[in-house]
């Protein structure tokens, strides 16, 4: 099974930006999101633990 970590951090955005919480397990999926939100100047608080991080959509 071929995983596009490209597509999951495109769909974690979309939940961010529909109000949700999203959570990325890689490092690498973390990054792509980050990247994308700060594009789309989408302003969240990041939650990271030992198994991944936590992405709240801030209140605007």
């Amino acid at each position: 099974m071929i995983i596009n970590r490209k597509e999951i951090a495109q769909a974690q955005v979309k939940k961010i930006q529909e109000g949700f919480s999203a959570f990325a397990e890689t490092r690498e999926v973390a990054e792509l999101i980050k990247k994308e939100l700060l594009r789309l100047n989408i302003p969240v608080h990041e939650d990271v633990t030992e198994v991944g991080s936590w992405f709240i959509p801030e209140k605007v």
